[in-house]
């Protein structure tokens, strides 16, 4: 584990930011940058626990989203848009998934051009010991003060919602609750039926996620690339 740094780089890139007349954007950037160095930790911390499963955090929300599915299964269309990552990732991930016996592909039973996602058994079993693990391991202590995650979720689904990420409002963001996800309603988290924001990690199978919007339309991504939120270019921070 690499030792912390004595001060905070983002806080010393506000500054430098500010320094260089960028004041009105300075706040918004680290933000930007802390948000991005958190999903780096909590990704790293999460493929802890799913490395060895044999698992990705991509592949997880697919064994997760099928398997609190009503039925278990979903053509590959539908959940490459809760998922919302490019088709083309998710076939990728569900290669990886059938090839280890965690899903196979069902005819459908109306259209006969098209298959359905299934997950197995055996992807139950793997899917609730790995969420066995990341509850108790990740998700029960983020190491944030308690009453601070409510805060969080409302400003992140605000964020969310703004940016067009779904068109009802959500819960989390204070709006009214909404029906299973699962069932047919918008992406939202892959425990409910749609994605959870920011995964990157070690699988690139599974894609880059679909950015929000109409006429957005997200590229394949190469085998192994990372599951992380659609992204614009980085400038170089200018740190001391």
């Amino acid at each position: 584990m690499t030792p912390p740094l004595q001060h905070d780089p983002v806080a010393q890139a506000r500054q430098n930011w500010a320094d260089h007349g960028w004041e009105e954007s300075a706040d918004a950037m680290a933000a930007v940058t802390s948000l991005f160095r958190a999903q780096q930790i909590l990704m790293a911390r999460i493929d802890a626990v799913l490395r060895p499963l044999d698992l990705t955090f991509a592949r997880f929300e697919m064994l997760t989203l099928l398997g609190f599915s009503r039925t278990g299964a979903m053509p590959l269309a539908k959940a490459s848009s809760r998922l919302q990552v490019h088709p083309t990732s998710v076939t990728n991930t569900v290669e990886r998934l059938g090839q280890a016996g965690l899903v196979e592909r069902r005819p459908h039973p109306t259209d006969g051009r098209a298959n359905l996602i299934a997950i197995t058994p055996q992807g139950r079993d793997v899917a609730l010991q790995a969420a066995r693990e990341l509850n108790r391991q990740v998700f029960t202590d983020l190491g944030l003060p308690e009453g601070v995650l409510a805060d969080l979720n409302r400003i992140l689904g605000a964020f969310r919602y703004a940016a067009g990420d779904f068109s009802e409002p959500s819960p989390l963001a204070g709006g009214p609750a909404g029906r299973r996800l699962s069932d047919g309603g918008p992406a939202g988290s892959p425990f409910s039926g749609g994605p959870v924001s920011g995964a990157a990690g070690e699988g690139a199978e599974e894609g880059t996620r679909t950015p929000a919007g109409p006429a957005d339309v997200a590229s394949p991504a190469p085998e192994e690339a990372a599951s992380t939120p659609a992204r614009p270019k980085k400038r170089r921070l200018p740190r001391a």
